[in-house]
């Protein structure tokens, strides 16, 4: 019995090792793979999808109301999209925030999109905290964590902070 389970797990995490997308890229957290999906419920409950953005340049952010550290870098990330929606880059044409958040409450969510002033429209959780499915797909150990994807949902930067954001969006203008 012990051994079939080992072959199991061992067939399963081969296949998701060697995941690709329909392009031939692989999927994975690295540099260079395709970012996984993520598809999950908005403040408004509509199901919102990372794919949608294809084309845009998008930083997936990972981030919670109780924490400190994402609270003091949204101001930045905001300015950024201020200045960047609309420009047209390298690999994608505009860009946006898709923001993941790991909070439990949803007012308490809701409370912060506001306060800070989080203007782009995607902005999803499953209000189950650490325990959020897409911080696992994501590796998301602490926060906040962010991932710079192309037009192309191919990742091409990870955790940028402070000025690194802004910086890695103006070398990637076209």
């Amino acid at each position: 019995m012990k051994q079939k389970i080992i072959i199991a797990l061992v067939l399963i995490l081969g296949l998701a090792i060697h995941t690709e997308a329909k392009d031939g890229v692989k999927i994975g957290l690295r540099e260079g793979n395709k970012a996984p999906e993520i598809a999950e419920q908005s403040i408004d409950g509509k199901e919102l999808k990372l794919s949608s953005l294809e084309g845009k340049l998008v930083l997936i952010d990972f981030w919670a109301s109780w924490c400190p550290p994402c609270r003091r870098e949204n101001p930045i990330v905001v300015e950024a999209y201020e200045e960047f929606k609309n420009k047209k880059f390298q690999n994608g044409n505009g860009f946006t925030v898709f923001s993941v958040s790991l909070d439990k409450s949803k007012e308490a969510w809701e409370r912060a999109i506001k306060a800070d002033e989080l203007s782009w429209d995607y902005h999803v959780s499953d209000l189950k905290g650490w325990h959020s499915k897409y911080a696992a797909v994501y590796g998301v150990r602490g926060i906040p964590t962010n991932f710079l994807i192309d037009g192309d949902g191919v990742i091409i930067a990870k955790n940028l902070r402070g000025a690194a954001l802004k910086a890695t969006l103006k070398e990637l203008l076209k």
